[in-house]
């Protein structure tokens, strides 16, 4: 709209030397990219896109499963949950494929996108079949708040079919690892007894997420490029 325009005008020439937005259209930091020339970070922008959560989740299982190399080749990531509604799981999908990772998404039919079978991700409806073959095990909020319409009969089938529970995790493989963007609905995509365990590395992508944020604004501020290392 002209005002929100105008309201763009108006924090460049405030001086601002970058604007973080998240906003709920699709595609509004592109549009504002457009109209002023401040750079621009994607903190989520609707159901579409969420870059920096995706580079936090690349850097904690660099760290954790690939002993610093600079690619997840050799990596299978399943992607579970509420795809359809899910900023995190696109960019996800996106990043990890094309840093060398095997993606696969796991979701009821009716929460999948369309167009889902063209993104570099194979695609499920039975987690049980999934588990015992990934090396991780990102689950994904159940955004309710964004369900207009009935997507599953209730949420104790959701968690009985698409929930991780204590026996499926028993069946992942040795030193695969749980993720979750957060927040988390404890007790429907994901039980407390799973969040809590040893194989979570949920509060430590919060930790990760101060980390890379911080480099995002470096490079975009300072102009310059970041040194590759071991951490």
């Amino acid at each position: 709209s002209l005002d929100s325009v105008q309201t763009a005008l108006n924090i460049q020439a405030l001086g601002a030397d970058a604007i973080v937005l998240r906003h709920s259209s699709p595609g509004s930091p592109l549009l504002l990219s457009r109209i002023i020339d401040v750079p621009i970070i994607n903190a989520g922008d609707g159901a579409h896109e969420h870059p920096s959560q995706a580079l936090l989740d690349a850097y904690t299982l660099r760290k954790h499963l690939m002993q610093g190399a600079k690619n997840l080749q050799g990596l299978h990531v399943a992607i579970v949950g509420d795809i359809l509604h899910s900023r995190v799981a696109r960019s996800n999908v996106l990043l990890l494929s094309k840093l060398g990772a095997t993606v696969s998404v796991v979701a009821p039919p009716t929460l999948l996108p369309v167009g889902i079978h063209n993104w570099p991700a194979t695609v499920s409806y039975d987690l049980d079949s999934v588990i015992p073959h990934v090396d991780v095990v990102m689950m994904l909020r159940v955004q309710q708040e964004r369900m207009s319409d009935l997507f599953f009969p209730n949420a104790r089938e959701y968690s009985r079919y698409f929930g991780l529970n204590a026996e499926r995790m028993s069946t992942m493989k040795s030193g695969a690892i749980v993720m979750h963007p957060g927040p988390m609905n404890r007790g429907l995509e994901i039980s407390a007894e799973v969040a809590d365990s040893a194989r979570s590395v949920i509060t430590e992508q919060v930790t990760n997420g101060v980390s890379v944020r911080m480099a995002i604004l470096y490079v975009l501020l300072a102009g310059g490029a970041l040194e590759v290392g071991s951490n």
